[in-house]
């Protein structure tokens, strides 16, 4: 048998055996391939360094996510449109479904690797996290939905220990904590000049905070466990979830009224839907992207921080008071970026030790002195 194939060959004559390994593209197969592949919109990004990787995602979450905000803001400023948070979903969860499908039929494995109860708990997770977050806004304003979203990154170091079984160092705690309480310093001068807090809305933005603090450690554990693509997962998450949230609008009665109202305003309505969709699409396939990279700690950090950048936008496209408190706030969730950074990258990075600053003042007083004595 030829050795080629990974086979043990034994010569006779010889009285020795030899061991090929084969080259990937000989006799891998399209699944095994996928393993050293990961593409996000066309993008081979296993073909660059790690942190060439990073910041590729990063510029993506930050691109579209940017985007995604601005328009999702700008659709509940539509007069009238606040009831109809879960029919918004519908159609994103529609247009997602499409979109995934059309990237799946471009791949070459087209297979499901990932199990449907598994898809179906995901789905679930993410019908509660962008369905009760979307209806929320009908209660709260923008920068007091923001309050409770960006306390997820405690919860998701929670599920990441009882999911996954991980382990966080003080780091990681630091700066899951300095970025939350950045973002509620961030954007409570906000809450404070328009405060509109509602039962209702508070309840569901928290219930959407801890769908959202299971779904990335799902996520990861899942793509890790069978090796999904984005796109797979996109689109079996993404469909299934379509049909959760037509069975309870069909339920409820809440479909009639929002088709009729969307049918007078198609242009702001469909047309704000539609980039809002794609950009939001975009924006997952990124996110996965970190996550299957990265983890689930490292992406929740990256888009906490560009919520940052979302009030930015906010405060730029839709008129609000400023004062300082956002600056200190920005300050922390910068700080805690950092301290994420270096928690993955402290083997490269090493911060002074106090022993060096006290060696670095005293130089530097020496250093004065003898200036002063020339």
């Amino acid at each position: 048998m030829s050795a080629k194939y990974g086979l043990v060959s034994y010569n006779s004559s010889r009285k020795h055996l030899s061991i090929s390994i084969p080259s990937s593209t000989e006799v891998m197969s399209p699944h095994i391939k996928s393993v050293e592949e990961l593409r996000v919109l066309g993008i081979n990004l296993s073909s660059f360094s790690t942190p060439t990787q990073f910041l590729i995602c990063v510029a993506g979450v930050f691109l579209f996510y940017l985007i995604y905000g601005y328009l999702q803001e700008l659709i509940f400023s539509v007069e009238g449109f606040k009831p109809f948070g879960w029919y918004l979903t519908l159609v994103q969860f529609g247009f997602y479904s499409m979109f995934g499908l059309v990237e799946l039929q471009l791949t070459q494995d087209k297979r499901r690797r990932i199990p449907g109860k598994t898809y179906m708990i995901i789905a679930f997770l993410t019908v509660g996290t962008m369905g009760l977050s979307n209806t929320s806004l009908g209660y709260l304003n923008y920068p007091t939905q923001v309050i409770f979203k960006c306390c997820k990154l405690i919860p998701v170091m929670i599920g990441g220990v009882f999911i996954q079984g991980k382990r966080y160092n003080l780091a990681d705690v630091s700066a899951a904590l300095c970025m939350s309480l950045g973002l509620i310093w961030f954007t409570l001068a906000d809450s404070k000049v328009a405060p509109n807090f509602n039962v209702t809305g508070v309840l569901l933005i928290s219930l959407a905070l801890c769908a959202d603090a299971a779904i990335g450690n799902v996520q990861e554990k899942a793509m890790k466990l069978h090796n999904g693509s984005n796109s797979e997962m996109v689109l079996y998450s993404y469909s299934i979830g379509f049909v959760y949230i037509l069975t309870g609008l069909l339920c409820m009665g809440g479909l009639g009224p929002a088709v009729a109202f969307c049918s007078e305003h198609p242009v702001k309505t469909y047309g704000y839907a539609f980039l809002f969709s794609l950009t939001g699409y975009f924006g997952i396939s990124f996110v996965l992207a970190l996550i299957k990279l990265f983890g689930a700690l490292v992406a929740v950090t990256v888009t906490t921080g560009r919520k940052a950048m979302t009030i930015v936008l906010s405060f730029m496209f839709f008129a609000k008071p400023f004062t300082f408190q956002y600056i200190w706030g920005g300050l922390l969730v910068v700080f805690g970026i950092f301290l994420n950074i270096y928690s993955k990258q402290k083997d490269k990075m090493k911060l002074p030790s106090i022993m060096d600053l006290k060696s670095w003042l005293l130089t530097g007083k020496k250093v004065r002195f003898l200036s002063q004595n020339v």
